[in-house]
Parts: C-alpha cells; sequence; structure tokens
C-alpha cells in the first residue's frame, strides 16, 4: 500500500485563476440552476495498492445545496467501484456519477464536507469533466500537476466516547495487580482483532471506519490492534511519516468508535531501531495521550535475545520517552522468543506503572506447556495481554489448518485469568488466521465473508 496523497487540477473561468489549495483536485464551476457560483471537488486518495485505491470526495460550495449529483470522467482504467454515502452510483466505461444519500445533501454556503467515499481495482489517476448538479466544473485552460500535499497536524479527538461503547463504558484503564481493571477499578477483559501488518494488507481494512464500527456493533469488538510494520521493505523505516499517518487514521476512527486501540511498533528487531522507536512513540504520546482509549505496544515479537540485557533497556527507553507526555496509558511489553518467554520478564520486570507483558500462541503449536510458562509470570505477579494468536501453526497457517479444541483451552484460560486479547489477523488470505474471504468491502458487513478460524474469534468476542 502507497502512502496518503492528492493529485491537483487547477481550472481557470473566464481570465481569473482560482488560487488553489496544493494537493486537492480542485474545480471551479460556473454558476447555474441548483448549483453554487464556484465549487471545489476534492478527490482525496487515502490509500493505493497494488490492484486498486480508496478515495473521499469533499464539495466546498460558494452557495448553499440542498442535494448534489456528482459526475466526472476518470483519466485512468478503473472498475468494480464500491461507494458509500451515495446513492444511485454508477459506473459508465470512465464514466462516474453518484448523488447524496438525503442525510449528506446539505452544504452550507463557504462549507467543505466530506461526502462519500469509494473503493475502486486500477489505478488512482485523475478525473476531468467534472459536474456538480449537471454543471460543467471549468472549461478547458486548465493547469494539472501532481505536488505533494504539505503535511497538515492531524487533527486531535476530544470528544467523549460515544454513548453505550465500550470506552464510555469502561473509561480510562490501569493495572490491578495481575489484572486490568476500568476507571471504577473493576476487573476488564477487553477483546478484539489485529490488523495484518499494515503495509502488506490486502486493502485498508485497519484504517476504516465503517468496518471499525460494523466490529463494534456486530462482533462486539473492544479493542482494536493496529499493527504498524516496522522493518520489511516499503514498511515504517522506509516511509515513517506515511505509515504514522496511517496510524492516526486508525487511533482516530478508535476514538470516534468509542473502542480501544493498540498501537503496535510492529517489529521482530525493534531494539536495532531504539531512536525511531523513540521518536515514533514520543510524537503520538505528546498527540494523543490524553485520550482515554490508547494503549502502547513497542515491540511485537522480539526474538531469541536477552531480556535483560538487550529487551528490557530497549523498553526502559521507549516506556522513559511515552511517560514524558503520558504518565498512565498502559503498555504492553514484548518478551523474548517471540512473546512467549514472559516466566524471564516476570524475573526482572521494568520499573513503572500500567506496564502489562505481551503473550502470543497459535493452538496448534503451543499448548499446555506455555500456558504452565505463563502461569509461572501470573505467579511471580506481572500482568499479561494476549496482543495476537490463532487456532493455528505458528506460522499463520500456511496450511489451512485450525485446531479448536486446543484453542478452547486458551480461550477458557484467559477467561479464567482475566486476560484481554486481540485475534490475528483482518485481512484477506488463505492462511487460516485470515479472518476475510476475497470479496470481503473494507467498510463492514462481513457475514457472508468469514472464513478461516473466523467464526471461532468471533463466538469468543463477549
Amino acid at each position: 500500500m502507497q502512502p496518503h496523497r492528492r493529485r491537483k487540477l487547477v481550472a481557470l473561468i473566464g481570465a481569473a485563476a482560482a488560487a488553489l489549495s496544493a494537493g486537492a483536485i480542485t474545480i471551479v464551476a460556473s454558476q447555474g440552476a441548483n448549483a453554487a457560483a464556484g465549487c471545489d471537488v476534492d478527490y482525496d486518495i487515502v490509500s493505493s495498492w497494488g490492484s486498486g485505491f480508496q478515495a473521499n470526495i469533499s464539495i466546498t460550495t460558494d452557495e448553499p445545496l440542498s442535494d448534489w449529483t456528482v459526475e466526472w470522467d476518470f483519466t485512468s482504467a478503473v472498475s468494480g467501484i464500491s461507494a458509500w454515502n451515495v446513492t444511485g452510483q454508477s459506473l459508465s466505461g470512465s464514466h462516474f456519477t453518484a448523488s447524496d444519500a438525503g442525510w449528506n445533501g446539505s452544504i452550507a454556503a463557504g462549507q467543505t464536507r466530506e461526502v462519500f467515499g469509494f473503493t475502486a481495482s486500477g489505478s488512482p489517476g485523475d478525473i476531468e469533466a467534472a459536474e456538480v448538479n449537471g454543471v460543467l466544473c471549468g472549461e478547458g485552460g486548465g493547469e494539472q500537476t501532481t505536488e505533494p500535499e504539505p503535511t497538515e497536524p492531524t487533527e486531535e479527538p476530544t470528544e467523549p466516547a460515544p454513548d453505550g461503547t465500550p470506552v464510555e463504558e469502561h473509561g480510562k484503564l490501569h493495572v490491578c495487580g495481575t489484572q486490568m481493571c476500568d476507571a471504577q477499578n473493576a476487573p476488564v477483559q477487553l477483546q478484539g482483532v489485529s490488523s495484518m501488518w499494515l503495509h502488506w494488507q490486502t486493502q485498508p481494512y485497519a484504517q476504516n471506519l465503517q468496518g471499525l464500527e460494523w466490529m463494534r456493533d456486530n462482533w462486539n469488538l473492544e479493542v482494536f490492534r493496529v499493527a504498524m510494520g516496522v522493518e520489511p521493505e516499503g514498511a515504517y523505516l522506509d516511509d515513517p511519516n506515511g505509515w504514522k499517518s496511517e496510524v492516526e487514521k486508525v487511533i482516530n476512527n478508535a476514538a470516534t468508535a468509542g473502542v480501544y486501540v493498540i498501537v503496535d511498533f510492529h517489529a521482530h528487531e525493534a531494539h536495532l531501531h531504539q531512536a525511531e522507536a523513540v521518536a515514533f512513540f514520543s510524537d503520538l504520546a505528546e498527540r494523543y495521550g490524553h485520550l482515554p482509549n490508547i494503549i502502547w505496544e513497542p515491540y511485537n515479537e522480539p526474538l531469541q535475545v536477552s531480556w535483560s540485557g538487550t529487551i528490557k533497556p530497549y523498553h526502559q527507553a521507549v516506556v522513559a520517552a511515552i511517560r514524558e507526555h503520558d504518565p498512565d496509558n498502559i503498555v504492553v511489553l514484548g518478551t523474548p522468543s517471540w512473546s512467549q518467554e514472559v516466566d524471564v520478564a516476570a524475573a526482572d520486570p521494568v520499573a513503572g506503572t500500567n506496564l502489562m507483558y505481551t503473550l502470543h500462541f497459535y493452538s496448534c503449536t503451543h499448548t499446555s506447556w506455555l500456558r504452565d510458562t505463563a502461569d509461572r509470570a501470573i505467579d511471580a505477579g506481572i500482568a499479561l495481554f494476549v496482543t495476537e494468536w490463532g487456532a493455528s501453526a505458528a506460522d499463520g497457517g500456511l496450511d489451512g489448518r485450525v485446531c479448536l479444541d486446543e484453542a478452547q483451552r486458551w480461550i477458557d484460560w484467559m477467561a479464567a485469568n482475566g486476560i484481554s486479547w486481540t485475534a490475528w489477523k483482518l485481512d484477506v488470505g488463505t492462511d487460516s488466521t485470515n479472518l476475510l474471504s476475497p470479496g470481503a468491502p473494507v467498510t463492514g458487513g462481513w457475514d457472508n465473508y468469514v472464513r478461516g478460524h473466523a467464526p471461532f474469534v468471533i463466538e469468543n468476542i463477549n
């Protein structure tokens, strides 16, 4: 998946050139019936992957509109459009048309309103010959450019969590003994799912608000883990600003949806990139650490390296950077050997408050012996969080096999110990841990698309 970008088309009316903001396809419409004296249509390419892309459409109008119909021609070959928050969508050749859904038809004079979004197969290209309510926007003489959009601060969510949502119910979390407790000091066990490595998603499922809200309302999801790949080609180390921006979308969506979000620095050798991790978490903690639904995870799965000599010093540095700005949200600390040797970490814990330790299991590979290891860690006094698990082999289920009996033993053990969890992984594919089958839209509505261990995972989200 490529980083967020926009394209810009500058259109002229008469002798006057419209001064346009860099990074948007903006078209100035001539005045006509049912259209404003001037309007801007913003074609915002949210993300692009190998075979398709996602975009949002915004309209700015000089005069009020009570309803709208937008149409344009794509300059590239596009097919299979799936739009939301519209009626009457159609794609005939390169020509696309869509109308408002009623509730989003009103646009005040001077207002910019994001009115709908869509996914499509093909490459994003540009749009041309755009019309708003039948009025052609910009009649030639235009200058086209693809200048990058200037970086702007992400708007920080400040509204209270919506009524009836997990965050509204539980508030800010904290560690109480070997368990997690909510703002009322009652023990709480969060259950949810993890994203795929962001840069390897087949579509941007993790970044879609409608999909997150659908999981909350239909799967009873309480927590979502955003697994930001760090080391592979095309991941965070290659594009820090782009991937941090994608993580911020998930943070903002989780705040809007009222669910908890785990910000996962998804790496196997994060200790080799300590400076980058400190910068990443320091920045996000400064801007989002005030939120009650944030959980930080600085190291996904350390390899077989020393806890006391390598992993613990890394955690100390990153936790110190977080705590400079966020004194009390929970931090979940990765443990040796793919986050399995929790007993080793328990023997030499990191000093601090509201710290938990990562345990990962895959039920075809990890059985009672790993639960025994975890029991020793709990007896030593540390709190565990299973931020990743599967009813499969440890490779994520490349053979398509599931081991549900052993997975049920793990589910029962986590319930008995009040251990929160997120299951691997929200994406399409043949691995038995891929939750979705081909054709699953990014916006939810997945009743007919679950596969692999997904039915078992969903059944066990209480």
